[in-house]
């Protein structure tokens, strides 16, 4: 009677490591691939969606790369994109999906049109004699505002519905916020959220931030300190205080407020670091862009034809008592906004 209790009792371990072993080997195996029926409820569902952006998207061919939760390229890549050619959309701004096409192993997702797109017939002149004109006319600035991105998966896309492509998609599109600052309040960090809720600037800060934190600027100031030009951003009119917040390129690097007593606080240490170089003004790189002969001298360098020689620049305004020293800042009103 013993044995054949041990017996049922080894049968019944054998029969639970089994169903383990079965449940074990069910998780490890590799998820079925993407069937035609989901591609098309994907392309159905998320064409002509709009979306919030959560990250900067360049304009032109080059986009973004999203795999693992992590776009490339990023950082110093991506601001020289975003410089070089332009923003096709920044966080907070509001986009549409234009276009999805599902290859092996991403999905390519295009926003506002996608990047530019050219037919070889765009390319072709018929020449008239006087002018040459393109046999189909192409507007190249029609879809020149677009960008896309690629959601790149292991090996292939898989079987996937749409709120587990939507958590993907998480890092650079926000399918869940009701207006463009909440989708921008989520892209920053905890300081400069809590900064730009309280209508607070922060040494460190960008155009945008401030933007979000203060609105347009009712007057603007355009001056040069040091070999540095830079622009300071006014609000508020006495007798309240006058916040005077500078830029040096995007970066915010100096704010002055004056309060309504006269006391004067200015602040100049960083107070956030969003990892980019302020912008300055370069000289002209020794590999530019030219149109002259190798060996061949500048214009300005050849003193036998004074009609090639710079301008001469004007005086210097008289310092002395009584002159006029001439405007010496540049203000631009916006318009006022309610």
């Amino acid at each position: 009677m013993w044995s054949l209790k041990i017996r049922s009792d080894s049968s019944r371990l054998l029969a639970f490591l089994l169903a383990v072993s079965s449940l074990a080997l069910a998780g490890n195996a590799p998820a079925a691939k993407i069937t035609p029926k989901t591609r098309q409820e994907i392309i159905h569902a998320f064409s002509d969606e709009l979306v919030f952006i959560r990250t900067n998207f360049p304009m032109g061919k080059s986009g973004l790369k999203l795999k693992n939760g992590t776009t490339t390229p990023n950082g110093q890549e991506l601001q020289q994109l975003m410089v070089l050619w332009g923003p096709a959309a920044k966080p907070g701004d509001r986009a549409r999906i234009s276009g999805i096409v599902i290859k092996d192993d991403h999905i390519h997702f295009e926003i506002n049109g996608g990047p530019v797109k050219w037919k070889w017939y765009q390319h072709v002149h018929l020449d008239a004699g006087v002018s040459a004109t393109p046999i189909t006319p192409g507007d190249p600035s029609a879809n020149a505002r677009g960008s896309y991105v690629d959601l790149y998966f292991d090996k292939y896309v898989p079987e996937i519905t749409g709120p587990e492509l939507k958590q993907l998609l998480r890092p650079v599109f926000d399918f869940d916020a009701k207006s463009g600052a909440e989708a921008y309040l989520e892209t920053v960090s905890p300081q400069i959220r809590d900064a730009i809720k309280n209508h607070h600037v922060l040494v460190g800060m960008n155009h945008d931030m401030v933007l979000y934190a203060k609105g347009r600027a009712p007057r603007k100031v355009r001056e040069r300190a040091d070999d540095v030009e830079y622009e300071e951003w006014i609000y508020g009119e006495p007798p309240q205080d006058v916040d005077f917040v500078r830029f040096v390129g995007d970066e915010v690097v100096r704010v002055e407020t004056m309060k309504v007593d006269g006391q004067k606080i200015v602040r100049v240490d960083k107070e956030v670091d969003l990892g980019t170089t302020v912008a300055k003004q370069t000289e002209r790189p020794a590999n530019a862009p030219t149109l002259r002969r190798p060996g061949e001298d500048m214009p300005q360098s050849n003193p036998a034809n004074p009609s090639t020689m710079p301008p001469v620049p004007p005086p210097a305004p008289p310092s002395g008592p009584g002159s006029d020293p001439g405007p010496q800042m540049e203000v631009a009103a916006a318009p006022a906004t309610n």
